[in-house]
């Protein structure tokens, strides 16, 4: 019985976290002007990983940036980024952060891969742009 707790304990701590880290992704993408920052919830539909992060960029030099942004945060949270695709051309640009993907995408790329409609089962949690003055 112990055991049975303590695992269930482990996975909510584990689900949180990764929750925080794909608000922080997206919190820093909308930083840098990303569009459309959707976040999918994996967790009850693939072990690939718990969340993805998708964003675009209007060109392919904000995608490069977007994703450099995404990588000096985590990297200042001491989270190792696992797998980095797409860098060169940078249409779509895959960050690989363990339990949190990260596709940063070229508008046009998006639509014409529409992750969103692959991973359709998944929780979808639009994030809400917050406004400062600052």
């Amino acid at each position: 019985m112990f055991n049975n707790k303590n695992k269930f304990h482990q996975e909510v701590t584990h689900l949180e976290e990764s929750k925080k880290i794909a608000g922080t992704i997206a919190k820093t993408l909308e930083n840098k002007k990303a569009k459309d920052i959707i976040l999918l919830n994996l967790h009850e539909v693939t072990t690939i990983a718990d969340y993805f992060v998708i964003a675009s960029g209007g060109s392919s030099i904000q995608v490069k940036a977007l994703a450099d942004e995404v990588d000096k945060k985590m990297s200042e949270m001491d989270i190792n980024l696992h797998h980095k695709e797409g860098y060169s051309d940078s249409r779509w640009v895959l960050l690989d952060y363990g339990f949190v993907v990260v596709h940063i995408f070229r508008e046009d790329s998006r639509t014409y891969y529409d992750l969103e409609r692959l991973w359709r089962d998944a929780d979808k949690i639009n994030h809400e742009p917050t406004f400062n003055n600052t």
